[in-house]
């Protein structure tokens, strides 16, 4: 027996893509020193760097003297440093000095922007002293409100980013970077042509080879930056901190991990993707999210379950969340559909934080976003052209040569679709000379050598007729004959019966079955969303 399953997304999408590659996006890192996490290693710490008693006073010091030599380096670089309000975009305020750096073409800090703000960091309850002894220091964290320094980079490997680094105890470091910025200079370097979508790829000329540079991101190249800037930068721990054990480790603080499919015919893919939204408002359920996740959702899963649908402007971004992390989809730049999983923290997905896990965080979100894919279903009004439609009937170029449209319902264009339609052209072929006065019947009016010519030309850069070899005559296509038979009937079938049927002297019974063809029709546009 035959089963029938509902349509997905991706076989929809089979044959209107022209570029599919997945990559990490943007990552964001904390850097923290593992043994400086509990107060008995703040400790440790200050009696390794030669102070017996752990008073607040040497650890203010130690971040005194890291504030002044951030100042130092600033004047000796002659670095600009830039105060960060509350409300600022950063990447916006520092994009002027991320371009100006850039345009060097050497790698260097772009500028230094420094705020106050809230973070967890060691805190020191002291006891006083009793009879003539020493007070006692007890250290434990707490949110306190300190100074961070942002220094924004510009990297041979990855172009734009930051390191910011916390001026108090035990000096919290985020790092900030961009997968698909390091895939860029990585296809440069391999030969490979691209364009840009953002941040991303709009067109490639060796998809497999993109794909290849995507995978090979990892761990190796990212602890690489970390350590390359920290050697350049001033920080608050020395050499002989580092000699002790006390450095600092990377673990995944945000990761995203993005799909982009770009469409061969970009002005369809807003239409479409708008109905794949409409069509996909119960993603966020949980019966469906364990299918896209992978993960079991029980009555002690906390997070809300909803598709949230965000609008700014024109575009539309779905979201679904899973604890939390979510799924996002949106159509980009008005050429590609783009899925992230955005993991705000790895445990959801059963993944261990420390960077060295990336790897297997990476492999679980593309199988988020492919599963995504896999179950979305889609509706009547998810409809992405014909190419071989879309081909016909507008302008094209083939190999160099430009190729005028074949526009439906064009008169010529018809009578030419109905002179093809002729049978007697699948035996003998076609011509000039046999093909003319057949146009010339259907159109009604005078047609012309040349105009054949014209007609004939344009019909094989379209691919709808192909050259016999050394002779002027010429066969069908696959493509020519539906050409020719599509355009014939739904002109002279369809839509010109139609069009007269509406007033006397049809009869009352065609008048009215066309007044319920009209609604269901306009039923059909509403349900479709192509109605304005």
């Amino acid at each position: 027996m035959m089963t029938s399953r509902a349509v997905r997304t991706s076989d929809l999408l089979a044959g209107h893509v022209d570029l599919d590659v997945s990559c990490l996006d943007r990552i964001y890192l904390n850097g923290y020193v593992p043994n400086l996490q509990v107060g008995g290693q703040v400790v440790s710490f200050l009696a390794s760097r030669g102070f017996p008693i752990p008073s607040p006073a040497v650890v203010g010091r130690i971040g005194d003297q890291f504030r002044a030599s951030v100042r130092s380096f600033a004047d000796n670089n002659k670095i600009a440093m830039v105060t960060f309000r509350k409300g600022d975009r950063k990447i916006e305020k520092m994009a002027p000095y991320l371009a100006r750096q850039a345009k060097t073409g050497r790698p260097g800090v772009a500028a230094i922007g420094w705020a106050q703000e809230f973070q967890w960091v060691a805190s020191c309850t002291t006891t006083p002293a009793h009879g003539g002894g020493a007070p006692h220091f007890g250290w434990g964290r707490a949110e306190r409100r300190v100074t961070c320094y942002y220094f924004y980079v510009w990297d041979d490997e990855f172009g734009p980013a930051f390191v910011k680094i916390g001026s108090y105890f035990p000096y919290p470091i985020k790092v900030w970077l961009n997968g698909h910025e390091w895939a860029k200079r990585q296809a440069d370097k391999a030969g490979i042509g691209w364009t840009a979508l953002a941040n991303g790829f709009a067109t490639c000329t060796d998809p497999i080879g993109l794909q290849t540079i995507c995978d090979h991101l990892g761990p190796v190249q990212i602890q690489a930056f970390f350590d390359r800037w920290l050697d350049r930068l001033p920080v608050p721990l020395t050499d002989q901190d580092r000699a002790h054990g006390y450095w600092w480790e990377l673990s995944m603080r945000q990761i995203e991990v993005s799909r982009t499919i770009v469409f061969d015919q970009p002005r369809n893919g807003r239409a479409f993707f708008e109905a794949l939204a409409a069509d996909n408002l119960d993603l966020g359920r949980p019966e469906r999210l364990e299918l896209i996740f992978g993960r079991k959702i029980l009555p002690s899963t906390t997070g809300v379950f909803a598709t949230r649908v965000v609008t700014r402007g024109v575009d539309v971004t779905i979201n679904a969340g899973y604890k939390h992390s979510r799924v996002k989809e949106y159509f980009k730049e008005g050429r590609a559909l783009r899925i992230e999983t955005v993991v705000n923290d790895s445990t959801d997905l059963g993944v261990k934080r420390r960077l060295v896990h990336l790897p297997e965080l990476q492999a679980k979100a593309r199988d988020v976003n492919r599963r995504l894919l896999d179950h979305e279903h889609v509706g009547r009004g998810c409809v992405l052209a014909s190419p071989a439609f879309e081909r016909i009937a507008q302008p094209s170029v083939t190999d160099g040569r430009r190729a005028p449209a074949l526009r439906f319902g064009d008169p010529r264009v018809q009578a030419l679709a109905g002179a093809l339609a002729v049978t007697a052209h699948l035996i003998g072929g076609l011509s000039n000379k046999t093909l003319r006065p057949l146009v010339e019947q259907l159109y009604g009016q005078p047609y012309s050598r040349a105009q054949c010519c014209y007609d004939l030309r344009r019909l094989r850069l379209k691919g709808l007729i192909e050259r016999l070899p050394h002779s002027n005559t010429y066969t069908l296509t696959d493509d020519g004959q539906r050409f020719a038979i599509f355009y014939s009937k739904v002109h002279n079938r369809l839509l010109r019966p139609l069009l007269a049927a509406n007033q006397p002297p049809a009869p009352l019974e065609v008048r009215q079955a066309l007044r319920v063809l009209d609604n269901a029709i306009t039923d059909y546009i509403n349900d479709a969303r192509i109605a304005t």
